[in-house]
Order: C-alpha cells, then sequence, then structure tokens
C-alpha cells in the first residue's frame, strides 16, 4: 500500500484545518486517516498515481497548513519516503525509480515529533547520519536535486 503522510505548518493543527472545510472533508472522506508523527495526517492510497492524485486534490490546503507532502511506495523503497515532487516525477516518468536516491532530507524523529531536518547527498548505499542533535530515530525523504540545491 502506498502512504501519504502530511506535515502540518508549526503554526497550525493540521487534523482541524483539513476536516473543518467541506472539500478536503470530501476528499478525505474515503480514508482511514492517522497520524504517525505529531500534527500530521497520514493515509493509505492503492497506487503512486492515487497517492499524487490526492495530493493535487488537496493543493489548496497544502500550500496553506502543510510543511511536507510525503509518499511512501514499497516498490521504491520499504524504509524510505519521497517528497510530493519526486514521486509526482517518478509517476509522470521523469524520474526512474532507481535513480531517485541521491538527494535526501533527513529528520530526526523524537517522542513523536519531527525535528528540523537536514540535506544531505548519499554517495554510497548509507543514508549520511542525521547530525543536527542526538536522536534514536530518523525519517529519510527522497527530494528531487531541485528541491534538495533550492
Amino acid at each position: 500500500m502506498t502512504r501519504v503522510c502530511l506535515v502540518g505548518d508549526e503554526d497550525v493543527e493540521l487534523r482541524y484545518e483539513l476536516l473543518s472545510r467541506e472539500t478536503a472533508r470530501e476528499a478525505l472522506s474515503t480514508y482511514d486517516l492517522a497520524s504517525p508523527y505529531e500534527n500530521t495526517v497520514a493515509l493509505g492510497t492503492v497506487s503512486l498515481g492515487g497517492a499524487v492524485s490526492i495530493l493535487n486534490d488537496l493543493n489548496w490546503y497544502l500550500v496553506r497548513f502543510v510543511a511536507e507532502a510525503m509518499v511512501s511506495e514499497p516498490s521504491i523503497s520499504a524504509e524510505e519516503w519521497l517528497s510530493r515532487d519526486l514521486a509526482a516525477a517518478i509517476r509522470d516518468g521523469e524520474c526512474a525509480p532507481e535513480d531517485s536516491g541521491r538527494y535526501l532530507k533527513v529528520f530526526g524523529v523524537e517522542e513523536g515529533r519531527l525535528l528540523e531536518p537536514m540535506f544531505a547527498a548519499r554517495t554510497g548505499r548509507e543514508v549520511p547520519e542525521y547530525d543536527l542533535r542526538d536522536v534514536e530515530e530518523t525519517l529519510v525523504v527522497r527530494v528531487t536535486e531541485s528541491e534538495f540545491g533550492g
């Protein structure tokens, strides 16, 4: 199952903002919503295309309330997420899945919260260590080259 995870901006309660608006509520009504991290909304879709589609449907809300939109596609990586832009590029055939793992945004995870991200370029198979602070867990998001450099 392909997963989508939306991370709310610091100054908003994401679940409330999405579900208090009729259009977003209707778009999300067929999904089982979860909150794997603080101030997140996650859902499962049937495919990468379905994940990109729901993100496109929610774009107005993403621009206003979401700090990060991530997609987990097990056929590409069992552990690493894709940024919204990278997921769309793979779906559209602009990037091959096997070419998607060089540029990374690595989040520290502490007490159910995603901490500030660290950008890193992978030079081998290993993910560079998160060094912004000591954490027990990290969440790795593959990003496009333009997201990495921007």
